[in-house]
């Protein structure tokens, strides 16, 4: 399995995409930005290019010649896919402190990046991999209609997390206002997050690899 995973970071990823998150990420140090839009990017551009070139390389079918089973050919894709969400999300988590520091009397209208945030941010990553990999899966092969439906599904997360956020006066108070200064609860939905975000991805996996053994590769 480490062996595929590999294949893919060297041969199957672009090297752009591991300089992505730095680029994107910096985005973090726009005062009081819609900051959801960060790792979005991720889902935008990474994974449609990313699978793009798999489809282009015909990596199925060389993949599949490989003394490797079905499942760890799953395995090894989705823990790529978990590396690149995890270097977005880290390293604009870095941008995100620096902003803290930089603007520590600035007024938020959106989510400010203090640690919660980025729980939300875990949350909407699970959704996504949850309907992207589960719907791929179905072919291994076609990936528009997976990659369509999981940034729809993504997208109305952080759409209705934002809104509550604005509109909510309690959402308002965690995330912007007097929560932001309780480590505690901070912590506390970051953690949740992250939990969420493993839990559904293992999910996701587990359907991916039912799927996947019922696809006959010719």
């Amino acid at each position: 399995m480490y062996n595929l995973v590999m294949k893919d970071l060297k041969l199957g990823v672009n090297p752009m995409f591991f300089v992505l998150p730095l680029l994107m990420g910096a985005l973090m140090l726009v005062p009081g930005w819609l900051y959801f839009l960060v790792p979005l990017y991720f889902c935008w551009i990474t994974i449609p290019n990313t699978f793009a070139g798999f489809r282009t390389q015909n990596d199925l079918m060389f993949t599949s010649m490989m003394p490797v089973t079905k499942k760890d050919i799953v395995k090894a894709r989705i823990t790529v896919i978990v590396i690149l969400e995890l270097l977005h999300i880290v390293i604009a988590m870095i941008y995100g402190m620096i902003t803290i520091r930089l603007y520590p009397n600035l007024t938020y209208y959106f989510f400010a990046p203090h640690m919660g945030f980025w729980g939300l941010c875990f949350v909407m990553l699970a959704i996504f991999n949850l309907i992207f990999i589960s719907m791929y899966y179905k072919t291994a092969y076609k990936y528009g209609g997976a990659t369509t439906a999981s940034i729809t599904g993504a997208m109305l997360f952080a759409g209705i997390a934002q809104w509550l956020g604005i509109e909510n006066s309690y959402v308002t108070d965690i995330f912007n206002g007097t929560g932001a200064d309780n480590t505690a609860l901070q912590i506390s939905i970051l953690l949740a997050g992250i939990v969420i975000f493993f839990a559904i991805t293992m999910i996701s996996y587990r359907v991916a690899v039912k799927r996947f053994l019922k696809v006959e590769i010719l």
